[in-house]
């Protein structure tokens, strides 16, 4: 990696500056130093000059003089110093792992940082002197500054006045106090690396093992007691649960889910166990408790932020359960009116009573979204990108994937307030004919004769036509007419086939009396004329019995009144004989009569 010629120019301009505010902020020192002192004399002069008033009317004149400009050097030395510490950045001095101060400025061509390193080198140094003693730890003053020195061998550290500057004190001051630190760390260090440290730190990991392995001996214990415990409730406690007569689950197989659930839940707290020993175990070496600090940290750092967040979250939950509070009873309140417009106690001119609870539902729709409205800002992660993706993609999916069942949904509302059936009614929808059992807001089921349960999807029920054979049946007026046609053949006299179908109409069961059945005769063709016996019926549903009933008692009444019901390509060209009229119709003493056929020129 190149370096340009402007970099460097910039680098050194940065360094130029820095040394050129700190040989400032020393040289406002010294003056504020001298000015110091002589404001001393001064004072000390007015004292001895008590006889003479023009004298110290001079020197009062001088102090204030001095005073003044005091004032103003601390106020600049105060700027400068502060502007400083803007500037300069700070540096551990931590030979040993724990931070023991902090560099903040240069010395002359000497970074913070280099000065932190070489200090930190410098006490290392000191450590390693198997002859150690605390006390040649000295302090050594001169012009620019306080030296730390060990034996007159080692410099360990050159504290300057901008030093002393930057932490509000003398160099003298500021040295001792790293004199007295630096010696602590030393002493401490030495002490906690000796052979009976280290033994006593063995011990301790020894013991903390061992009670690592009784604590998990005991998890394993506890563990087992509660399988058993387990074991014997279910089979004490625990029936099979049944709902309608139908076994949801049954001991064995929760047996067989919740006791591996014991085992995971186990193998989870001896895990956890162990993990919490480790920042323990570490913490005991000083070159090892940086990982305890980490594997803390991994723990206390999410676990920090899953408690702020719960604490953080709950003003919003109360928000949320007061929402859902207000309209969850709501909705209780507009059910329980619901209800008596669905019993006929509250009527409405225009509103069906069958409209009260499919309306509801769709109000109870309606205002269940208006609530996650409400709440979905109060959610926790609700503005994050990532939610909004998840958002924005299960919306994608739904409109892509409910086009279909949206179509039956829309039919669902709109055949619910055209009322073209009801629940129970007889039905032909298209090919389909059989009794509604369910309405639901997507399909809709029929049960044919044959007892096939047909589901219908709303939308075409919708586009099909649809054709209610119960509604006109429960009016008390008229009813359902029910018909059948029969074709006869012109020798029949058309009264006494009217009067025959009546007859058989009027002796089915289910047949109303009042009104009348009537005959219409729908066509007059080659071979026979069409009759169509109409009749009316409340009992829509049973159809099929009612038409085999008017089927059976047609034939009886045509043979009982010697009519013949033919097939249109029958012939007339023959006597009335027992193929078409069983035997019990005729009399007893009935005997066919000759069929005698002649041919031309025959006599």
């Amino acid at each position: 990696m190149t370096t340009s010629f402007s970099q460097i120019n910039k680098t050194n301009d940065s360094i130029v500056v820095k040394s050129q505010n700190e040989a400032e902020v020393v040289i406002l020192y010294q003056e504020y130093v001298l000015d110091s002192l002589v404001k001393a004399k001064l004072k000390n002069d007015l004292l001895q000059k008590t006889g003479d008033s023009q004298r110290r009317m001079e020197l009062q004149t001088k102090l204030k003089s001095i005073e003044e400009k005091d004032s103003l050097q601390q106020a600049e030395l105060r700027r400068r110093i502060n502007t400083l510490k803007l500037q300069a950045k700070a540096y551990a001095v931590a030979p040993f792992g724990d931070t023991l101060f902090l560099i903040y400025s240069r010395i002359l061509s000497f970074s913070p940082e280099r000065r932190a390193k070489d200090v930190s080198k410098s006490i290392k140094q000191v450590y390693d002197d198997p002859f150690f003693e605390p006390d040649s730890l000295v302090l050594t003053e001169n012009e620019i500054g306080t030296e730390i020195s060990y034996k007159n061998q080692i410099m360990v550290m050159f504290v300057t006045k901008i030093d002393g500057l930057i932490a509000n004190k003398s160099d003298r001051q500021l040295a001792d106090e790293y004199l007295k630190i630096i010696r602590s760390a030393l002493v401490k260090e030495k002490d906690a690396n000796s052979i009976a440290s280290w033994l006593k730190r063995i011990g301790l990991v020894i013991l903390i093992i061992a009670g690592l392995c009784l604590i998990i001996f005991l998890i394993n214990k506890a563990f087992v007691w509660i399988n058993k415990l387990l074991k014997l409730s279910f089979v004490k406690f625990l029936n099979d649960f049944t709902i309608n007569k139908v076994k949801i689950f049954t001991q064995v197989p929760i047996m067989k889910f919740v006791l591996p659930l014991t085992t995971i839940l186990r193998l989870i707290v001896i895990l956890i166990t162990i993990y919490l020993s480790l920042p323990l175990i570490f913490s005991i070496f000083p070159e090892t408790k940086i990982w305890a600090t980490i594997l803390l940290q991994w723990i206390l750092g999410p676990a920090g932020k899953a408690v702020h967040g719960i604490i953080g979250f709950l003003p919003d939950l109360f928000t949320i359960i007061v929402i859902v509070f207000i309209f969850r009873y709501s909705i209780k309140a507009m059910k329980y009116y619901v209800d008596l417009i669905d019993k006929g106690q509250i009527q409405f001119k225009g509103f069906d009573a069958d409209w009260a609870h499919p309306t509801f539902r769709i109000l109870k729709f309606f205002l269940y979204a208006f609530m996650i409205v409400l709440i979905f800002p109060y959610l926790p992660l609700s503005g994050s990108q990532a939610f909004k993706g998840v958002s924005v993609f299960i919306g994608a999916l739904l409109s892509l994937g409910s086009s279909s069942a949206i179509a039956n949904m829309v039919a669902g509302l709109v055949i619910t307030y055209m009322r073209p059936f009801k629940v129970g009614d007889r039905v032909k929808i298209g090919e389909i004919t059989g009794d509604v059992i369910e309405k639901t807001t997507l399909v809709t089921r029929i049960r044919t004769i044959k007892n096939e349960d047909i589901t219908v999807p709303n939308s075409t029920v919708l586009l099909s036509s649809t054709t209610n054979y119960s509604t006109i049946a429960k009016n008390e007026d008229t009813g359902l007419i029910i018909h059948t046609t029969v074709t006869i053949g012109y020798s029949v006299p058309w009264k006494d086939m009217h009067q025959a179908l009546i007859k058989a109409a009027l002796r089915t069961d289910l047949i109303l009396k009042k009104p009348e059945p009537f005959v219409l005769q729908t066509s007059l063709d080659d071979f026979y004329v069409s009759y169509q016996i109409n009749a009316y019926t409340r009992e829509s549903n049973q159809q099929e019995i009612l038409y085999s009933q008017l089927h059976q008692n047609i034939q009886d009444c045509c043979n009982e009144a010697g009519i013949e019901i033919m097939s249109p390509h029958y012939r007339y060209e023959r006597d009335g004989n027992m193929t078409t009229i069983p035997a019990n119709y005729l009399d007893k003493d009935y005997k066919a009569p000759v069929f005698r056929v002649k041919e031309v020129g025959e006599e």
